[in-house]
């Protein structure tokens, strides 16, 4: 007799030799440790202590996206530690970094939390925002050179559909790159072991390394389909937007229009993690086809990990934790 599906809210995220999972009360980040033993750190934040406001539709989506970005850099922090102690030899404190630990103490992992926070946002909107809009401008000025072209690069459409292709081939690439990297084979096997564990829970199965291995490392839920909605809603909405000549405020009326995007893209992915619709499971297919580059098979160990940090996350009610 098949039990019932559960589909759950809880998610999270690959860090170094270990798992970040988020419920609706609690967070927790799980990491194999060089000793081989688990350590976990359970904070009482959850989704549900959110103020009722940010839960709204749209409105959460841009707030879990950023979110996401905090808790997931606070996490992958909290995980680099144990890493790091790796080896017997320590490592000798500069006058610098004692200077900065005299003065800051304890804050100055949030200065770098915000600011490896404030870099990656900077590098996201030139390679993702700045870069397409420059080759479009580059490709219009190329096509009115030539007077069967120009009749098409002169066209609002082309302008959007055009920089919304480079966009997403932009991302393709850089996933396609960023799987090829040794150092990052393993935090993709992590990413596999978070969702088998997460389809696991919501097949209603216990909790074990051989009941979570028999599960797909794809799920509809993951922040890469997450991000392929948003490169495809930006598309769509970015259309609306009138044709400016300057590039500098093209850019600025997208960035403009990004909560939007990320608010309507949440909502989206919360459909299709719900929903048994075909037409939903069609348009949910992209997205798993891009989890074959930021997903690995684990092995049992990253299973085990991937385990202890979601048991924590459960709910007593499991109506708290519905998707």
């Amino acid at each position: 007799m098949s039990k019932e599906q559960h589909i759950t809210s809880i998610g999270g995220q690959a860090v170094m030799e270990g798992v970040m999972m988020r419920g609706p009360f609690k967070t927790t980040v799980a990491v194999r440790k060089p000793d081989g033993e688990i350590e976990r750190k359970i904070d009482e934040n959850g989704v549900k202590t959110r103020n009722a406001f940010f839960r709204l539709p749209l409105v959460r989506g841009c707030v879990n996206f950023i979110d996401s970005l905090v808790i997931g850099m606070k996490a992958l922090m909290y995980s680099a530690e144990f890493v790091d102690i790796e080896g017997d030899e320590e490592e000798t404190e500069s006058k610098f970094d004692k200077w900065l630990d005299d003065k800051l103490g304890d804050k100055i992992k949030d200065i770098v939390i915000y600011v490896s926070i404030a870099i990656s946002l900077v590098f996201s909107v030139a390679l993702f925002m700045i870069l397409p809009t420059f080759l479009t401008k580059g490709a219009e000025k190329i096509g009115s050179l030539i007077p069967m072209v120009s009749v098409v690069t002169d066209t609002h459409l082309f302008t959007s559909l055009f920089e919304g292709i480079v966009r997403m081939a932009i991302f393709i690439a850089y996933l396609a790159i960023v799987s090829k990297m040794s150092d990052i084979k393993r935090v993709y096997q992590y990413h596999g072991a978070e969702h088998k564990t997460i389809a696991c829970y919501e097949a209603g199965e216990e909790l074990t390394v051989e009941n979570v291995k028999k599960y797909p490392r794809f799920h509809p839920r993951c922040g890469t389909s997450f991000l392929l909605f948003v490169m495809i809603i930006s598309i769509l909405l970015f259309a609306l937007l009138p044709r400016v000549d300057m590039v500098i405020l093209r850019v600025l009326m997208r960035l403009a229009l990004l909560p939007v995007v990320a608010g309507i893209s949440y909502e989206i992915i919360k459909l299709a993690g719900r929903s048994k619709s075909k037409c939903v499971a069609w348009l949910s297919k992209p997205g798993l086809w891009m989890q074959r580059l930021t997903t690995e098979e684990p092995d049992e160990s990253q299973i085990e990990v991937a385990i202890a940090s979601m048991e924590p996350c459960i709910p007593e009610n499991k109506e708290d934790d519905r998707w």
